[in-house]
């Protein structure tokens, strides 16, 4: 019998499969949890974290580890720890195999005093990995089960400080300044 290799939940940056090197990437929901925006005294920029959340779901990709080696994912997860979901994801493995995603752990959020800001340049990653594998909806059902908009997004589009960034198309970017609008969070030009 083949050895199912570990799996990987992803819930933002990972949807899009440009920004990383598993191939086998296929949609999965868990359940019990929302996304929510995070600061941390350990990066610059806010950055996606999950919550549990009775009641609610969300989407995502689940991809393979070859052979668990999790030391790629772990160095580019850094201030994340893994927690094991299994139980809690559906998708269209059979049999299931192990699931984890990285949350980042209560030490390492920083107080509401941080001022670290969404990279835009981020969102528009994240938003442009939904939509190619959820299509528009995706887009919507993302922003509506991710809390912490309140953080507020500094516009990098100019100076990418994402390591990922992506050239976006006029249509991605109009699609995204009017989903960012529409959920009301503050956006500034520059660092506070």
């Amino acid at each position: 019998m083949t050895q199912i290799p570990p799996h990987f939940f992803g819930f933002g940056s990972l949807v899009n499969i440009g920004t990383h090197i598993y191939t086998d990437a296929r949609p999965a929901r868990l359940t019990g949890w929302r996304r929510i925006w995070v600061r941390s005294n350990a990066r610059p920029l806010a950055f996606l974290s999950v919550t549990r959340a009775p009641g609610h779901a969300i989407d995502g990709l689940i991809a393979a580890v070859p052979g668990a080696d999790w030391a790629a994912l772990d160095d580019r997860e850094y201030c994340y720890v893994r927690v094991d979901v299994s139980g809690e994801i559906s998708h269209d493995l059979s049999p299931a195999p192990q699931v984890a995603l990285y949350q980042v752990p209560e030490e390492n959020i920083a107080p509401e005093s941080c001022q670290n800001l969404i990279p835009l340049s981020y969102l528009d990653v994240v938003l442009r990995g939904y939509a190619q594998v959820f299509g528009e909806a995706g887009v919507h059902a993302f922003m509506a089960s991710t809390d912490g908009w309140e953080v507020g997004i500094l516009d990098d589009r100019a100076a990418p400080g994402y390591p990922r960034h992506q050239a976006m198309t006029a249509a991605e970017l109009a699609l995204h300044d009017r989903l960012i609008a529409e959920i009301g969070a503050p956006v500034v030009t520059e660092s506070l």
